[in-house]
């Protein structure tokens, strides 16, 4: 489950304002590559929207099925923001609905195409 914290103005490539919704996920434990440990963490993402403002501010608080997903992109640079160091990544935090789960499960553990739509 997802819950909609907040959402920003923005502006297209071609100079049009229009509105995304911040979602965040529930909080994860993860663990580290360097050291094994685990820590709590919590993913984000945006999601571009059709809404205005009014019905942005409207949105906030309510929760959407589906989860927060790493999705592989062209390498870019990232300034963190308590630091200051800039990153090269090469992924970004992406939404996937509930549907789009649930119909990778069944694909993947299926042994047909038929199988899935039955």
């Amino acid at each position: 489950m997802l819950t909609i914290i907040n959402f920003e103005k923005r502006q297209s490539a071609s100079g049009k304002e229009f509105f995304s919704l911040i979602l965040q996920g529930g909080v994860e434990m993860v663990r580290s590559a360097e050291t094994g440990q685990y820590y709590a963490t919590i993913k984000r993402c945006s999601v571009t929207s059709t809404l205005d403002e009014e019905a942005c501010k409207a949105m906030v608080g309510e929760q959407l099925d589906g989860k927060i997903e790493k999705v592989q992109c062209t390498p870019y640079e990232f300034v963190i923001p308590q630091t200051g160091e800039v990153v090269e990544l090469s992924h970004r935090w992406s939404y996937l609905p509930a549907v789009a789960t649930t119909m990778a499960t069944a694909i993947s553990t299926t042994t047909s195409y038929e199988d899935v739509l039955a």
